[in-house]
């Protein structure tokens, strides 16, 4: 049977066939061209010859890409930093240079670097295929390290297996813990871990992983590729994190920077070897206007194969479960989508394309699925393009999940625009739903750019300064306790529509207050909002723990009843009384917004059955006001109801409080 492609299915998608069809060719092209013995994976290998290897008699052989290079040497503790002819690297064709050294020139922990000249000059570089750099804490200089530990680490479980349903926990390692410092693999492998388990969430996307010169950066400035970021631990360290995350059935996924990387030189790709556009686009479009760094020529092969095997290596080495690819939107257009509103479908298809990025995003796509058929990838796209969330065999780019962005952006606007009084929930349902059928797609209510300083997280809006005074239990205050209802009906509404899958941000489950900012001159490099608070959500008296309780139970229905396997379906969407009803895998999702108003023998039409209430925010083990008695029944009554949807001929009476959110389900 032939397989449809997306414009057979999406009429809007018809007038577009021929560029479509022309990017699947050019896709596969490319693809034939890298494959070996038909298969990407076995020609995509450049981290396997590039870079410090050890061979199999013990001795060493680096090598190193450098087509405009003059001279390279290998300086380091090795040679007292000298550049010396028996570290000199010597050309063997095609820009690569190549060193050979016996087994005792180079040693485990030595620190290393390149000295390269090129014609009118030369400097100090860091190895593009460097896997392990580190910085001098006073010089705050980098420098490549040998790694070559007498004990390798020895795995202990298998990957997780597939994620048709991502319930995504987003993290950064280095702001994990309580205190104020840089936290480590191993701080976060013993005290964070297991909370994540015990929430339920099944994947661990985790920042802020590839070397980056700046703290503050958020990790998305990226220096080196291959390298973890040493101011976390080891690659040992690493190792254990995801292989205990793997033995508590929690798949890791990495934010990985393909989008940009940072224009430093002495750390970076910046004028490697005296050119700009070794592995970037010439003149100004090598150069980001917003954010100050360097683009990726994603139609050179060799940045093509860069990056392909930068993928290889993260999932071979450190057995990540699949990627987040981070500024997708920004890789897509040749403008960056800056200041563009995405109104028009042409725009995916016309002149304004990197079609050179749309095929490196497939290729990446194919190579990683090639590698792990259980992997997940997860495009993170502001503009919509079509066709990035589908499968390469029907036109599409391949990526699992796109991030559906605009949810939040949407819960921001409601709060921050509109009384309780003007949320109108038919926008709610249309907003929170509007997705594409033939796309999977990650809904969050926040994740980590809600939180940064400049912008605040769902419960800092709805509480603002209240939060400070009035988090005690026994506090009575009206706006804590508008902002604790509204935080657990936006979590749930939020998850229970969500296309495929869902993500929360470290902390945001159970409102960590303030914002996240990193150390930095502008607030005396200080540490205090680069971490989490775990200990708030500990107490009884503080209303934090309440919070986290709730998101512990939401996620654990949703994943235990597979909630997200089957899409929603809309009941009631009631704007008069802010009453939103939906059904969704044998489950009945009903909310009601009203500020004031509670609902008694509220009917609407419903499928026929026998329906128990398992789940309400109003619950007091959620801090809620316990107006409703989990357990109790309501079957329906064979009689058309006049509200909602006429598709079903039972009606189903229930009490919805006011500011509730109460979960039914459908007995057998």
């Amino acid at each position: 049977m032939k397989t449809k492609m997306i414009y057979e299915a999406d009429p809007y998608l018809r007038p577009f066939a021929d560029a479509i069809d022309a990017r699947h060719r050019r896709i596969l092209e490319t693809r034939d061209r890298f494959a070996v013995g038909g298969s990407l994976s076995a020609g995509i290998n450049n981290h396997l010859y590039y870079g410090l290897h050890r061979e199999a008699d013990g001795s060493w052989v680096f090598r190193e890409w450098a087509p405009h290079a003059a001279r390279i040497y290998l300086i380091g503790e090795c040679n007292n930093w000298c550049r010396t002819a028996g570290y000199a690297l010597q050309p063997v064709g095609g820009g690569t240079w190549e060193l050979r050294l016996p087994p005792l020139f180079l040693h485990h922990g030595q620190l290393y670097k390149l000295f390269i000249e090129w014609p009118g000059g030369g400097a100090e570089r860091l190895p593009s295929y460097a896997t392990r750099c580190v910085q001098d804490p006073e010089t705050k200089l980098f420098c490549a390290q040998v790694w070559d530990p007498a004990q390798p680490y020895v795995w202990k479980h298998g990957r997780a297996g597939k994620r048709p349903h991502p319930l995504i926990y987003e993290c950064h390692i280095g702001m994990s813990s309580e205190e104020e410092k840089v936290a480590s693999f191993e701080d976060f492998r013993r005290d964070v871990l297991p909370k994540v388990a015990d929430l339920g969430y099944n994947v661990l996307q985790i920042m802020a992983l590839q070397e980056h010169p700046y703290y503050g950066s958020f990790g998305y400035q990226v220096s080196n590729f291959f390298a973890l970021s040493s101011r976390f631990g080891t690659p040992e360290e690493f190792k254990a994190l995801v292989d205990d995350a793997h033995g508590k059935g929690i798949a890791v996924v990495m934010d990985i920077v393909h989008s940009h990387a940072v224009s430093n030189e002495a750390e970076g790709l910046g004028l490697f070897d005296g050119r700009e556009d070794l592995y970037f686009y010439e003149g100004p479009q090598g150069h980001h206007p917003a954010w100050g760094s360097r683009c990726f020529n994603y139609g050179k092969d060799e940045t093509k194969h860069f990056l392909l095997s930068n993928c290889k290596f993260w999932m071979e080495e450190y057995r990540l479960d699949g990627f987040r690819f981070d500024g997708v939107t920004s890789m897509l257009y040749w403008d960056h989508g800056l200041g563009k509103d995405f109104g028009d479908y042409a725009l995916y298809f016309n002149e304004g394309v990197d079609e050179n990025a749309v095929t490196y995003l497939a290729l990446a796509n194919l190579l990683v699925h090639e590698i792990d058929p259980n992997a997940l990838t997860v495009a993170e796209d502001v503009s919509g393009m079509a066709g990035l969330a589908a499968p390469l065999k029907r036109g599409g780019i391949g990526f699992d999940f796109r991030m559906s962005m605009g949810v939040a952006d949407h819960w921001i606007k409601w709060i921050k625009e509109r009384r309780d009084e003007d949320w109108s929930p038919g926008e709610i349902w249309w907003e929170l739903t509007n997705k594409r059928e033939d796309e999977k797609t990650i809904s969050y209510a926040e994740c980590h750019d809600q939180a940064l300083v400049g912008d605040k997280t769902l419960i800092f809006r709805l509480m603002d300064k209240e939060m400070y005074f009035s988090m005690d239990k026994k506090s009575s205050n009206l706006v804590v306790d508008r902002g604790i209802a509204l935080h657990k009906m936006i979590r749930l509404v939020t998850a229970a529509t969500s296309g495929d899958g869902y993500l929360n941000f470290m902390g945001n489950e159970f409102g960590h207050p303030e914002w996240i900012d990193f150390p930095r001159e502008g607030n005396g490099w200080s540490y205090a909002h680069a971490r989490r608070q775990w200990s708030l959500a500990e107490p009884d008296y503080l209303r934090y723990k309440y919070l986290r309780a709730f998101d512990k139970a939401m996620v654990h229905y949703l994943k235990r009843r597979g909630i997200l396997s089957d899409r929603p379906v809309l009941l009631v969407a009631d704007e008069e009384k802010k009453i939103l009803i939906f059904s969704r895998n044998n489950s009945i999702f009903a909310f009601n917004f009203h500020p004031a108003g509670s609902f008694a023998d509220y009917g609407f039409s419903a499928p026929a059955g026998t329906y128990r209430l398992v789940l309400s925010t109003d619950e007091a083990r959620f801090d809620g006001f316990d107006r409703l008695r989990v357990g109790e029944t309501h079957i329906s009554v064979p009689v058309k109801s006049p509200n909602g949807n006429p598709s079903f001929e039972d009606t189903l009476y229930l009490y919805l409080p006011g500011r509730c959110a109460m979960v039914y389900e459908k007995l057998k």
